[in-house]
């Protein structure tokens, strides 16, 4: 019943311009034994979540008709990325070389500078 609505509950939350609510609503929902499990990262949308929690419930029981409904918030590990972060022109040209090395050829015979 969740998928058949869970467009209008969006519709909701986006007329009411409440966009942190909508990124969690983007992320997946799971629904057990009438139990909605929203998914979170961090603990600023956990607190989101528990804010918002009241009034989507209150929602899904008027949209779906539902009485035996609750919410829980489960939280969601974020994946950790061992690359390096490639702030600057020269550290993204010099990954790109490395992975690359044609590249370093092709900067040689143009005379490319990533700093001008």
């Amino acid at each position: 019943m969740l998928d058949q609505v869970i467009h209008l509950v969006k519709d909701h939350y986006r007329l009411a311009n409440k966009n942190f609510e909508l990124a969690i609503l983007d992320q997946p929902i799971k629904v057990i034994n009438g139990e909605v499990f929203l998914q979170v990262m961090g603990s600023v949308q956990e607190e989101i979540a528990s804010k918002m929690r009241p009034d989507l419930l209150g929602l899904l029981r008027k949209l779906t008709g539902a009485t035996q409904l609750s919410i829980s918030v489960e939280h969601k590990e974020e994946l950790q990325d061992d690359r390096p972060k490639l702030y600057t022109n020269s550290d993204k040209l010099r990954y790109l070389r490395d992975k690359h090395p044609a590249l370093a050829e092709l900067q040689r015979k143009f005379g490319l500078d990533v700093d001008f």
